[in-house]
C-alpha cells in the first residue's frame, strides 16, 4: 500500500521550478507514494494521506489561513534530492509560529520513512490484529497478568478509536485443540526445506512447533485484514502442548505477519508503527534496569546482575522467555530453537536462542494513553549468561539515564530496534500524532 499525496501549488498558477521538482519527487517516492493530481491551495482536497508542497512561495506568509484549513498533514519537501530546501526554512518556522504543523524532512531516507508512516497509517485503517486467548489473567502467575492494561476493554477501544485497528479475539483452547490434531506427516512435509537449526530440541517438540504454526496460519488464509497475531502463550499455555516462537518467526518471514508474545496487543501496535515505517530490526523483551534490584533478579532467578565497567546505574538487562526474545532469523546473528526454559510452559515447548548484533539500539514503546511514545537510545554492549536461571542469554545495554528511565518507563514490555532511530521516530510522531519523549 502506497500513501497518497496531493500535490499543492500556490495561485496563479504552476511553474516549471514546481513541475521539476514534482518529476524528481515522482522518481524518488514512486515505491513509496502515489501522487494524485496536482491542486492549489485553498481547493477541495480529495481523499488522501497527505499534502506534498513541491515548491514554497513568498506567498506562503499571505495564505497562513489556507494553510489552516488543510485537514492532512502538511510534506513539505522543496528540494529535488527529496528534503526541504534550506531557502525554505523561514517559511517553515514561520508558520510553526502561527501554530501550523508541518513535515520537514532534512534527508531523504527521512522522507522515505515518512512515506512508509503515512501508508502505514492508511493500512491499520484496513487491519486486524488476532489475539488467541480465553480467560486472561484467570491462568498461571494470575497476580501478574491481572495487571496488564492489554487486556482491557479500553485499550481495544483506544487502538480503534486512534489508528482504526480492530482487535479480534479467538479460543486459544480451540486453537490448541487445532493444533494438536495435526497429523504428523502434514506437519513433517510443512518443515522440509526449513533451515530451522535446533539443538537437543525432540522431534516431537519440533512437530509441535510447526503444527501451531499451521493452525495460526490457516486462520491467517481466511481473514487478509489479519496483519498482527499474538497468543496467551504463558498465562494461558495449559491450553497448548508448545509455544509459538518458531510460528511467529516463520509468518513473519513469509508474509511479514507482526507477532505480539503474550497477546500484548500495545507491544503490537508499537511494533507495527515502528517496524512497518522504519524497515529496522526489532523485538520485544522485558526490560530489568539494574536501578530495580531484587525485584528484577528474583523474577530471572539470577543473585546478581552482569557485571559492567561502569555507570551500573544506566544499565538495563533484556530477556524474555529464558533468551532475549522472539527474534526472526533474517534479523538474527546467531539463531538456534531450543527447548523451552520457562515453568510456565509445557514440557514439549521450545524456545529462540538468538543474537542480534552488538553496538546502536533504540528502545521505544506507546504509552497506554496512546498520546506518547518514549525513546531511549543506548548500546547493546554484551550478552550474559546465567545457567540454571530463567535468562540463559540475555542483552546488557547500557543507556544515557538510567534514573529518567525509571521515571518515565511505559510498561515491562518494551520493543528493541537496532540502530538509533530517535530521529526517525521524531518524524514519526508527526504522522501519527504522538509525542515522542526522549528517555
Amino acid at each position: 500500500m502506497k500513501a497518497r499525496l496531493v500535490p499543492l501549488y500556490f495561485d496563479p498558477g504552476r511553474d516549471a521550478d514546481f513541475d521539476r521538482t514534482l518529476e524528481a519527487l515522482r522518481a524518488l517516492l514512486g515505491n513509496r507514494a502515489e501522487f494524485l493530481a496536482p491542486q492549489p491551495l485553498g481547493s477541495p482536497l480529495p481523499e488522501a494521506e497527505a499534502v506534498l508542497f513541491p515548491q514554497l512561495l513568498g506567498q506562503a506568509y499571505r495564505r497562513v489561513e489556507a494553510f489552516r484549513d488543510v485537514d492532512l498533514p502538511i510534506l513539505f519537501v522543496t528540494a529535488e534530492s527529496g528534503t526541504l530546501s534550506m531557502w525554505d526554512w523561514e517559511i517553515a518556522e514561520y508558520l510553526k509560529s502561527h501554530g501550523i504543523q508541518t513535515i520537514a524532512p532534512y534527508n531523504p531516507q527521512q522522507t522515505q520513512n515518512v512515506c512508509a508512516a503515512l501508508a502505514v497509517r492508511r493500512e491499520l485503517q484496513q487491519t486486524k490484529f488476532l489475539v488467541y486467548q480465553d480467560d486472561p489473567g484467570e491462568g498461571f502467575q494470575a497476580p501478574i497478568f491481572k495487571r496488564f492494561y492489554w487486556w482491557e476493554e479500553e485499550c481495544s477501544r483506544r487502538l480503534r478509536d486512534k489508528f482504526g485497528v480492530a482487535v479480534v479475539k479467538k479460543s486459544f483452547r480451540e486453537l490448541g485443540e487445532k493444533a494438536k490434531s495435526i497429523p504428523d506427516a502434514e506437519a513433517d512435509r510443512a518443515a522440509r526445506g526449513w533451515a530451522v537449526p535446533t539443538q537437543d530440541l525432540p522431534r516431537r517438540a519440533l512437530r509441535s512447533a510447526v503444527k501451531l504454526y499451521l493452525a495460526i496460519r490457516r486462520d491467517l488464509d481466511a481473514d487478509a485484514s489479519i496483519r498482527a497475531a499474538g497468543i496467551n502463550c504463558l498465562n494461558e499455555s495449559h491450553f497448548s502442548d508448545t509455544t509459538p516462537c518458531l510460528a511467529w518467526s516463520r509468518l513473519y518471514e513469509e508474509r511479514g505477519l507482526i507477532w505480539g508474545c503474550e497477546a500484548d496487543t500495545m507491544a503490537m501496535i508499537s511494533k507495527y508503527l515502528l517496524h512497518k515505517s522504519l524497515g529496522a530490526p526489532i523485538l520485544m523483551t522485558n526490560l530489568y534496569p539494574f536501578l530495580l534490584g531484587d525485584a528484577a533478579l528474583k523474577h530471572e532467578r539470577i543473585e546478581s546482575f552482569p557485571p559492567v565497567e561502569s555507570e551500573p546505574e544506566n544499565h538495563v538487562l533484556v530477556a524474555h522467555c529464558g533468551y532475549m526474545g522472539v527474534i526472526p532469523q533474517p534479523f538474527a546473528t546467531e539463531w538456534t530453537l531450543r527447548e523451552k526454559v520457562l515453568a510456565i510452559v509445557d514440557e514439549n515447548a521450545s524456545a529462540i536462542d538468538a543474537r542480534i548484533p552488538t553496538g546502536d539500539v533504540t528502545l521505544a514503546k506507546l504509552h497506554p494513553s496512546m498520546d506518547k511514545m518514549t525513546v531511549a537510545q543506548g548500546t547493546l554492549t554484551a550478552y550474559a549468561q546465567f545457567p540454571g536461571s530463567d535468562c540463559l542469554n540475555g542483552g546488557v545495554i547500557k543507556i544515557r539515564h538510567g534514573r529518567t528511565l525509571m521515571d518515565s518507563i511505559a510498561s515491562h514490555h518494551y520493543l528493541l530496534l537496532v540502530g538509533h532511530h530517535l530521529a526517525d521516530v521524531q518524524f514519526l510522531g508527526k504522522v501519527f500524532g504522538l509525542e515522542i519523549e526522549e528517555i
